[in-house]
């Protein structure tokens, strides 16, 4: 990737987003939006209600003159919208289960998604909590890049700013997918597919009768989402596929994951948890795990031993690469 040619194309991308903000005076994630919505219709700006102002299109056009004459990669691309919704993050105070998921983040799901699954012609992979797109996006352009030919994708969100979000970044990147917007916890409109992931929000699901269904309902109150999430994903995936979820590190010590155990037991193998580096984290209480598993079926069995441990610091080459040659070991035994 051209780090210089990422940059300027990310300036321009930011100027004309803050120019859109000031004049119609809206959220810095709604004028991400429609700016990358222009962009898609090659710098056509859409005028409403006398907004834009005409001084302000006139700059916007030679602005988006600049930025479409940058010819930029899917993954430099990716990269520009990436650094838009950072700035996205501190300028609207986005809350945590609405931010993306960091760029490491996704390619340790990458690197682990592409050796499990091996060389494949095709594949469907589903984002249940897609948000902004970052993760799927990161994970396709890597698998784009290895031994997967033909990916198809699809994701769900029930927040309509994220969709859309993930909508133009996704088209922007010229990355084809199906993005839906519903409830995760409702009966999924998508087809059964070979790999559930996400970066699973944290908390109370509201609506106590929706989940009087499954298995990880709480017995009192309100039901954690991640749990049924995860009981939806298993659902929602084909014989033998794979489910890889970012989860928070203290999953299994909550008084609810009794019965999430026992739904994953009943339907899936628990094949693996791997705590994330701690330095990817704020503090302690925000730190995550990655949680894989495997449905029943096609050929699916228990790992044995079960994959285990931690990320060393991503700064400490060293260990990294001796812990990734474990992961790689596990895989290629347990194949």
């Amino acid at each position: 990737m051209n780090l210089e040619k990422i940059s300027s194309a990310y300036n321009l991308f930011d100027k004309a987003i803050n120019l859109l903000r000031e004049d119609l005076d809206s959220s810095y994630m709604d004028a991400l939006v429609e700016t990358g919505d222009n962009l898609l219709e090659n710098g056509e700006i859409m005028v409403e209600d006398g907004k834009p102002t005409e001084k302000v299109i006139k700059e916007l056009e030679h602005i988006y003159a600049e930025f479409l004459a940058i010819s930029l990669s899917p993954e430099e691309m990716r990269q520009v919208i990436q650094f838009a919704l950072v700035n996205a993050s501190k300028v609207d105070k986005i809350q945590p289960n609405h931010q993306m998921t960091p760029d490491s983040i996704g390619l340790l799901v990458a690197y682990l998604l592409e050796r499990i699954l091996g060389p494949k012609e095709e594949i469907k992979i589903l984002d249940i909590a897609v948000g902004t797109g970052n993760l799927l996006s990161t994970l396709t352009n890597h698998l784009k890049q290895g031994k997967v030919k033909e990916v198809e994708l699809f994701g769900v969100d029930n927040d309509d700013t994220l969709l859309a979000v993930a909508g133009m970044s996704l088209k922007m990147q010229q990355i084809e997918a199906h993005l839906y917007h519903q409830d995760a916890i409702d009966n999924l409109v998508t087809p059964k597919v070979d790999v559930v992931l996400s970066d699973l929000p944290v908390g109370y699901y509201p609506i106590d009768e929706r989940v009087v269904n499954f298995g990880t309902k709480a017995k009192n109150g309100h039901s954690f989402v991640h749990h049924l999430l995860i009981e939806q994903s298993i659902l929602q995936l084909l014989p033998g596929g794979w489910g890889i979820f970012l989860v928070p590190k203290n999953l299994f010590e909550s008084t609810e994951a009794k019965s999430l155990l026992e739904v994953i037991q009943q339907q899936a193998h628990f094949q693996g948890i791997l705590n994330l580096p701690n330095d990817l984290f704020a503090s302690q209480d925000s730190a995550k795990s990655l949680l894989l598993l495997q449905k029943r079926g096609n050929g699916a069995k228990q790992a044995n031993p079960v994959l285990l441990g931690g990320f060393p610091a991503i700064k400490d080459k060293e260990a990294f690469t001796k812990f990734l040659q474990q992961v790689d070991n596990w895989i290629n035994k347990n194949k």
